[in-house]
């Protein structure tokens, strides 16, 4: 039943990063004017749309590579390169977005990080890029001993949920100063909330709404990938006879010593050095 239950989270999950990336490129393309790389305001239209992608959709994606349920046992080092291809593309996806809005900026002599919205920006992307290097060099390089990476997993996992949380006030700044900047005249001003701002005020709650998802299935405990050597009630099923079905754990499933069942939930702990 639970992963059931996870498995529809990240149906629902799918469709909504989808969605997020696909109408901020719609608004872009239908009221903004299009794409290009010339300097112009097309050139700053990459910026929302990659940004969207790399620091909001890919990132949560790759944040929630240790809750399926195929992760919690067996070789662990797959995942790891999953994980970490998954927030390099995050990453590059978001520098690719900052170069658009620096090249704009660059090439119409507008001021660079004077807003609030790019303070925001600017430090969500270096926390994103230590917590990668950091991740890179402890958990995924081999010369970290167990104890400091069991020290600094909690970092890590705090860290990774509080970019997450940056990217969408990111996100959310960033498109209430656009919709200031574009709708300032006195026809269709903000404030008569016209279709451009309906689409933009509900692709940013779309934008929120997937944020919240994404921490909502990090922070539910039965989804997260067993501690070495520990199976919980709710994440591993076990055949104990032929007849019938038990959890690990539970009093018809619990294994005993020296059976194939306990040498089967002790591989955890073996296949968590690797």
């Amino acid at each position: 039943m639970a992963s059931g239950w996870f498995y529809l989270c990240c149906l629902v999950l799918g469709s909504l990063g989808s969605m997020c990336i696909l109408f901020t490129a719609y608004w872009m393309q239908f009221w903004c004017g299009g794409f290009a790389w010339d300097g112009s305001t097309h050139t700053f239209n990459w910026h929302p749309v990659l940004t969207v992608a790399g620091m909001v959709v890919f990132y949560g994606a790759g944040s929630l590579v240790y809750r399926l349920p195929q992760s919690w046992l067996g070789p662990k080092l797959p995942w790891k390169l999953l994980h970490a291809a998954l927030h390099l593309m995050a990453f590059s996806l978001t520098v690719m977005g900052l170069v658009a809005v620096f090249k704009f900026h660059n090439h119409n002599r507008i001021a660079n990080l004077y807003s609030l919205h790019s303070w925001l920006g600017i430090t969500t992307v270096f926390l994103f890029a230590c917590q990668w290097f950091l991740g890179f060099a402890i958990f995924l390089l081999p010369w970290a001993s167990l104890w400091l990476r069991s020290l600094l997993k909690p970092i890590h996992v705090f860290f990774g949920a509080s970019i997450l949380s940056l990217s969408i006030a990111s996100v959310i700044s960033g498109i209430n100063e656009k919709l200031f900047f574009t709708l300032k005249n006195a026809t269709q001003p903000y404030s008569s909330l016209p279709s451009q701002a309906v689409f933009a005020n509900s692709t940013g709650m779309l934008v929120v709404t997937f944020g919240l998802l994404v921490l909502y299935i990090l922070l539910a405990s039965s989804w997260k990938r067993p501690e070495p050597g520990i199976l919980t009630d709710r994440q591993v099923w076990f055949p104990v006879s032929h007849s019938r079905w038990g959890r690990a754990g539970s009093r018809e499933g619990s294994p005993r010593k020296g059976s194939g069942l306990a040498k089967k939930a002790n591989t955890v702990a073996w296949w968590e050095t690797r």
